[in-house]
């Protein structure tokens, strides 16, 4: 599986950004799916994470009620919507894929990982 993240950019606080993933081949749709992030000088860190089929979704509490993660199986892409930023966002983020059954919000159990789009947001 190859991951390719985009969708990233510069923005104000308060404002959103919706960031997507491609995936290639013909797995994605067994795969789940998970976003992090990596801000300058600290680990990476779980955001988001979706079941293969979409009816399981996890948040890291920090971004609960503003962040939105999705996936079109059909489009082999995943998305996460990010609404009212703040400058504690500010990280590349990455998509990455499991191929394992449960749904998971540990770095170390993911697959495949895309390489990350910057997301900056300045107050």
């Amino acid at each position: 599986v190859q991951l390719q993240a985009f969708g990233g950019g510069l923005v104000q606080a308060g404002g959103s950004l919706r960031l997507s993933c491609e995936a290639s081949g013909r797995t994605f749709s067994s795969n789940n799916m998970g976003w992090f992030r990596q801000a300058p000088g600290k680990e990476r860190e779980f955001v988001a994470a979706i079941s293969w089929s979409g009816g399981r979704i996890y948040y890291a509490d920090s971004v609960k009620d503003r962040f939105t993660i999705s996936r079109d199986n059909a489009k082999n892409t995943v998305y996460l919507q990010m609404n009212s930023l703040s400058p504690e966002d500010t990280a590349v983020y990455y998509c990455a894929a499991d191929q394992k059954f449960t749904l998971s919000t540990i770095l170390a159990r993911y697959d495949y990982w895309g390489q990350g789009t910057q997301v900056t947001v300045s107050s």
